[in-house]
């Protein structure tokens, strides 16, 4: 998953190229002799790299487990106490579920990748359902607190969008 990337040629920049996240957009250091085929080609392969990165850093189920006792304790003054936090991968059109009456949270594997602020709301949003069951005027309250949550809703209304949009077909090897 990632968002736009921005291309940044240098001059001063004789042969190296590197790449980092700024927030949702990917930032792709280049030389400026470099051609614009050259350019995609190394675009590419730092894409590769940073999400291999980040696939070797994706959080564990105990790393997932104090990250929703820091976000209770943030946003929800430490009232959603859930007993177990997990990754799953039979969940594939659900973001997360919650379990109230076993205190049970699970995020799906779909989300591993997603910007950390994607990963937080889901798991604000699943703990929060551990103090209100439904998602009436009372449980949105509980998620105003979180500054990113209109913008991690977008973001996964956008990949849902995008899933839906006629894929071209391949092109064919004669």
């Amino acid at each position: 998953m990632t968002g736009p990337v921005e291309v940044r040629r240098s001059a001063r920049r004789r042969r190296t190229v590197s790449a980092y996240r700024d927030g949702d957009r990917t930032i792709v250091l280049l030389p400026a002799r470099m051609s614009a085929a050259e350019e995609q080609r190394w675009v590419t392969v730092m894409l590769e790299k940073l999400a291999a990165q980040e696939s070797r850093r994706m959080p564990g189920d105990d790393e997932l487990a104090a990250r929703a006792e820091r976000l209770s304790e943030q946003y929800l003054n430490a009232r959603a106490v859930p007993d177990t936090v997990r990754w799953v991968t039979n969940q594939n059109s659900r973001w997360g579920s919650c379990t109230p009456a076993e205190g049970s949270i699970r995020l799906s594997h779909r989300l591993q990748g997603m910007p950390e602020y994607v990963i937080d709301y889901v798991l604000l949003h699943e703990l929060a359902h551990l103090l209100v069951p439904g998602h009436g005027p009372q449980f949105w309250k509980l998620l105003e607190s979180y500054p990113r949550t209109e913008r991690a809703r977008g973001f996964l209304e956008g990949v849902v969008a995008v899933d839906r949009l006629p894929h071209a077909p391949a092109p064919r090897e004669d």
